[in-house]
């Protein structure tokens, strides 16, 4: 007895002693070593002239009646992240690294099955109180059994969070190995006051501003219309160093539009003082006004480095009709991206043709003999495509590009058992006729979307066009599912990890509000994301994304569409930008008023005044010789 007593002490004490044995460090890379040292100043993309004041006007499209933006309920007004900090800080210019936000320091032991923070003293909300462990506590089990239901995916593995001391809070993992949950911790847990939320209900909406920690307060708000935040001069972060250089400006002012057009107009007029253009018409054609030429109004692209993502159309696949793979892959073959960016988006689109495009981490080459190795494990289960062909979607390049893609088309329908009839596609056996409807969010994409329905009536196929420009709507029927197509764009980060499984897992394909718009329930791509998520070497992560871009490719899950490499922005010359740009952000936090610049834009209400003023003096000089004219003529008949 006294052995084993001895030996379970040993085993206590070696815990202990681990646990109290590691030091604490100043930030977690999730492969390989941090960029900034300990006593790092700033980041290197942070200017240190960057002016500290000023307002900066932008826009918005849509509208919003919620305040939280933490909960599925209502259309939250996204501004409102700015009020709240998390643990820690993710720097933009490496694959993954996250430094002291809240917490000053981490610790945490090589298999990543726990980590503990340490709160930094004077980490404070708004109110002035302290930030304690039983807050970051409250946040945590508020987010997982009252929040937006993504969260109890994220933090699914999350075994216990404790308090361990006036000023450290741990969280316990369970399961296989997650390397990124630690991370996610970290950058994504919102820290809310457990005081303040005692006795109100967390999941309702509201128009109160919520009690935070963040740099900015609510300052005022008119429902659906505008919100203006302004920079609380008591913010405990300021001069941390991953803050320096950030939240420049003391006035953030959003207004909120309904229609794309009416915005593009605002801006112009100056309305709003910063815009990042989604269309590729507006940029050929509508950034040519005299502020753009007078220098006014900046117009720039500026390179990114992260992965593009995926653009598409996404198939839902609860729908019977899209359940088949050779009917998504057939439908595939009706979207002439060709014609479109000669005709639609004057040549300044690129085809994708991975979800990790514009990376490392796209497949779009031959499978090496690690992917290989994996994939062997699935023969039989995967398209067998994925072992011999690079996937490229269907092109319309060649002679008769078009006309040939729509006979493949009809042949891949044919086999699954959809035939003509009356000019009409028809399933032979239960006679039940093939037609869907395209959800849209703007009228833009309606230029888009419309050569593709010609091209689909071709096939004896009926799709109509519903434009849903309510934004509470549209956010509705998305997190219900309640759709055929939709437009869907998944952005892409360059270290994939547990946003994965909430984009195409299994667990998430039913999940009220999650991201899985196209309902995949897939075992092998479950596999693959689990495996993808405990990579041990950035190598094993690339390999296991390129296995799993194959898999969704080949699966016909949507259809791709296109993107580019780089941000397209207008603003205008009173703002400016650091001189170096990170590599896997725009970084727009670390812009500022520059009132040099401000003061040397020309007064255009003034100038116009002035014109206006001139104009009337003429009008009134040539009025006055009529009248002369007149009484000389009167004088003259008199006489």
């Amino acid at each position: 007895m006294r052995k084993v007593s001895k030996f379970l002490f040993i085993i206590l004490a070696f815990c202990f002693n681990h646990s109290f044995s590691l030091e604490y460090k100043h930030g977690i890379a999730m492969h390989g070593d941090l960029k900034y040292p300990k006593d790092f100043k700033k980041f290197d993309y942070a200017s240190d002239n960057a002016f500290q004041g000023g307002t900066i006007k932008l826009s918005s499209i849509g509208t919003f009646d919620n305040l939280n933006p933490y909960i599925l309920k209502g259309v939250a007004a996204w501004q409102t992240t700015y009020l709240f900090e998390t643990l820690m800080k993710s720097s933009f210019d490496e694959p993954f690294s996250q430094y002291g936000l809240i917490a000053e320091s981490v610790k945490i032991p090589d298999n990543r099955s726990w980590i503990i923070f340490k709160i930094r003293k004077i980490a404070r909300f708004s109110n002035d109180e302290k930030i304690k462990p039983e807050d970051v506590i409250f946040s945590f089990n508020t987010l997982i059994s009252k929040g937006h239901p993504i969260y109890k995916t994220y933090y699914g593995q999350v075994d216990k969070v404790e308090k361990i001391s006036e000023d450290e809070v741990k969280f316990s993992f369970k399961g296989d190995p997650n390397p990124e949950l630690p991370l996610i911790i970290g950058y994504q847990l919102p820290i809310f006051s457990k005081k303040y939320w005692e006795g109100k209900d967390f999941d309702k909406t509201t128009l109160n501003p919520p009690l935070g920690s963040g740099p900015y307060l609510v300052s005022d708000l008119k429902p659906g219309r505008s919100l203006t935040l302004q920079k609380n001069p008591n913010y405990w972060g300021k001069n941390i160093n991953v803050n320096i250089g950030r939240f420049n400006f003391d006035t953030i002012h959003t207004d909120f539009y309904r229609d794309e057009t009416v915005a593009l107009e605002a801006f112009k007029s100056g309305a709003y003082d910063f815009k990042q253009e989604n269309s590729s018409k507006n940029w050929a054609t509508a950034y040519k006004f005299d502020a753009v030429k007078e220098g006014r109004v900046k117009v720039e692209e500026i390179k990114y480095f992260r992965p593009s993502g995926m653009q598409g159309f996404a198939f839902n696949m609860r729908k019977s009709i899209f359940q088949n793979r050779n009917v998504r892959k057939a439908l595939g073959y009706a979207f002439d991206f060709e014609w479109s960016n000669r005709n639609l988006f004057y040549n300044a689109y690129t085809r994708t043709k991975s979800f990790f495009d514009n990376s490392d981490l796209s497949s779009q080459s031959l499978p090496s003999k690690e992917e290989l190795v994996i994939l062997e494990n699935y023969r039989g289960k995967i398209p067998d495509e994925i072992f011999t062909t690079v996937f490229s979607p269907p092109s319309t390049d060649e002679e008769n590009g078009l006309r040939n893609n729509l006979r493949m088309a009809r042949r891949l329908l044919k086999q699954e058992g959809w035939v003509i009839k009356d000019d009409i596609l028809t399933k032979e056996e239960t006679g039940e006729i093939f037609k869907f409807e395209i959800l849209l969010r703007s009228p833009l994409f309606e230029r888009i979307v419309l050569p593709m329905k010609r091209n689909l009536k071709k096939l004896g196929i009926e799709v109509s066009i519903r434009t849903v420009q309510d934004d509470s709507q549209y956010i509705r029927r998305l997190e219900d599912f309640d759709y055929d197509m939709i437009v869907v764009n998944y952005g892409s980060i360059i270290s994939p990890g547990n946003e994965q499984k909430n984009y195409w897992g299994s667990s998430t394909a039913d999940q009220q509000g999650s991201p899985n718009y196209m309902g995949v329930k897939n075992p092998v791509l479950d596999e693959i994301i689990d495996k993808l998520i405990s990579a041990k070497s950035r190598k094993e992560l690339v390999t296991y994304t390129k296995v799993l871009d194959r898999i969704l490719l080949f699966n016909y899950y949507l259809i791709p569409q296109f993107h580019i490499g780089h941000y397209r922005v207008a603003y205008w010359n009173k703002i400016s930008r650091p001189s170096i740009s990170p590599k896997y952000d725009l970084g727009f936090d670390f812009w500022w008023f520059d009132p040099k610049k401000a003061q040397n834009l020309p007064n255009k209400s003034l100038s116009r005044n002035k014109e206006n003023k001139d104009t009337n003096n003429l009008i009134y000089f040539f009025l006055f010789i009529f009248l002369l004219f007149i009484l000389w003529r009167i004088r003259r008949r008199a006489s």
